[in-house]
């Protein structure tokens, strides 16, 4: 085996995600993708705020912040009126937006962070086959040059999407159906009454219509059409794309120079297990769905954020197979809620029935103007109300905090770590959990779990109780939280997952 520790296959943004935050706690790693360049498409256009405080832990988040640009509501309209109207500063996050950009954007982004740790993409480089015989993961790797290399490496990301080599590869059932209808898409110049900074969407009788700001007056377009019209080989004309606007616009729209023109048909499947052996799989190899609510890039992000913590630390020797097993356990929930909402989104934008559209169209009318309808909507496409409830990590804890449940993720707080005043997401950077300790000193952390645990002290306030203290994942989602006299089964609860054990949890 070289010094490999991980094999990425696949880099597109879920791929280099992975590498990025492996690299970062010194896992050798090496990314391999078969197309000679990164996309020059938009494709995937929103980041949403859970996934830009991921990027914050990483400390790169203000790269992908200057190549954007931020949407601040998501309007949901009919007839001319609006139904439904969301602002994202209802966000209680640190990036109450979506930030608009491109995937094409995005991927320079992440390979340019890459770069800097010294880790750069092999392109024209497909994985074509691979062994794992429980030790190690021997693959073989066709390259430009026509010869194939073996590499032997403790493990295999498949992040190689819709077809994945690897999940093939591992036999896993990609379970699942296409849609019936069909769609269109097209990133072009868009003039006409139409907002910079707000996503819209329009529910009309021939169908629904949404309206994405990009920068500028680029926008992107989407809607759906005739299943006859969905086939991904036929070329789609801009004066199409202009009749749908004027169907189902406000009017007055004109689109013309287009970037890009494509036709599509949505799937909707997922895997079971993320997991076989030293083999995972994650982003689109795992789970494909509607892009209803912009979720796949995002979901597939935050596959490998939560890979990449529990895999440096199982590189490091730190880690029991245990911690491996909580990945699958964990995205597979989160992959089945996700594809849930997208497809609800979906059917509810997409129904035909002219009794059903009005239904639709006055229980949305009526209850758009509730704060909670607004909150929840804003919560569910920015990703904050993702949890990890039922995760095995965290499970032999009764958790004692009220205002902030065990599995839920954690927002961003001014604390003290090691002497300094910093953030706890700064914190968080070194890869190991933090023992957050409210009003009080820092609780003192084991020797023996130094290399897992760092301490801090915050002040209470928001989503923080006085007197408590909380045991905080890497991916800033809570473990558990107890009294100062609880803090050792609290630790206590991560005996199972490392592998030395440690003798005593108290301190």
């Amino acid at each position: 085996m070289d010094n490999t520790q991980i094999l990425i296959a696949g880099a597109g943004p879920v791929g280099m995600t992975l590498a990025l935050a492996l690299s970062r706690q010194g896992v050798k790693v090496r990314i391999v993708d078969k197309s000679p360049s990164r996309t020059d498409k938009s494709k995937a256009l929103v980041m949403w705020p859970r996934t830009l405080e991921l990027f914050d832990i990483e400390g790169c988040v203000k790269s992908f912040l200057d190549a954007g640009m931020q949407g601040r509501r998501v309007r949901i309209m009919s007839d001319g009126k609006t139904l439904l109207q969301a602002n994202f500063d209802l966000a209680k996050s640190s990036f109450p937006y979506a930030l608009m950009i491109p995937q094409s954007e995005t991927e320079r982004v992440l390979e340019e962070q890459l770069g800097s740790h010294g880790v750069h993409v092999e392109r024209n480089t497909e994985l074509q086959s691979f062994i794992d015989d429980g030790d190690a993961v021997t693959a073989k790797l066709l390259g430009q040059d026509g010869n194939v290399e073996e590499v032997r490496v403790a493990y295999l990301a498949g992040c190689d999407g819709a077809h994945s080599v690897v999940r093939k590869g591992i036999g896993a059932e990609f379970t699942g159906s296409a849609e019936p209808s069909g769609w269109i898409l097209a990133d072009l110049m868009l003039d006409g009454d139409v907002a910079p900074d707000e996503i819209v969407i329009i529910w009309t009788r021939h169908g629904v219509l949404a309206i994405f700001p990009i920068v500028g007056n680029r926008y992107r377009v989407i809607a759906d059409v005739p299943a006859d019209e969905g086939d991904v080989s036929v070329p789609l004309p801009l004066d199409r794309v202009q009749t749908v606007l004027d169907e189902r616009g406000p009017g007055g729209l004109r689109a013309h120079d287009p970037f890009w023109l494509s036709r599509f048909r949505i799937n909707e499947r997922k895997v079971h297990d993320y997991t076989k052996g030293r083999c995972f799989l994650v982003g689109d190899a795992a789970h494909i769905h509607s892009p209803a609510g912009g979720q796949g890039m995002n979901t597939g992000m935050q596959d490998a954020f939560n890979l990449a913590w529990k895999i440096a630390m199982a590189v490091n020797g730190q880690a029991a197979t245990k911690l491996l097993a909580t990945y699958s356990q964990e995205r597979s929930a989160i992959g089945d809620q996700v594809l849930r909402n997208a497809s609800v989104l979906t059917h509810v934008a997409t129904v035909g029935n002219p009794f059903l559209q009005k239904l639709r169209n006055v229980a949305v009318g009526a209850l758009g103007d509730l704060s909670i309808v607004q909150q929840r909507l804003v919560d569910q496409l920015a990703e904050l109300d993702l949890s990890y409830h039922h995760s095995d990590l965290g499970a032999l804890h009764n958790s004692v905090a009220h205002r902030l449940p065990k599995g839920n993720r954690v927002p961003d707080v001014a604390v003290a770590s090691q002497g300094a005043a910093t953030r706890l997401y700064a914190v968080l950077r070194s890869g190991r959990f933090v023992l957050l300790t409210v009003g009080a000193e820092a609780a003192e952390v084991p020797a023996a779990l130094q290399e897992w645990v760092i301490a801090a002290s915050a002040v209470p306030g928001g989503a923080f109780e006085e007197g408590l203290v909380y045991l905080i994942r890497p991916d800033s989602y809570l473990v558990g939280s107890a009294t100062a006299a609880g803090v050792p089964d609290l630790l206590g609860s991560l005996r199972p997952f490392t592998t030395s054990g440690f003798a005593s949890p108290a301190p």
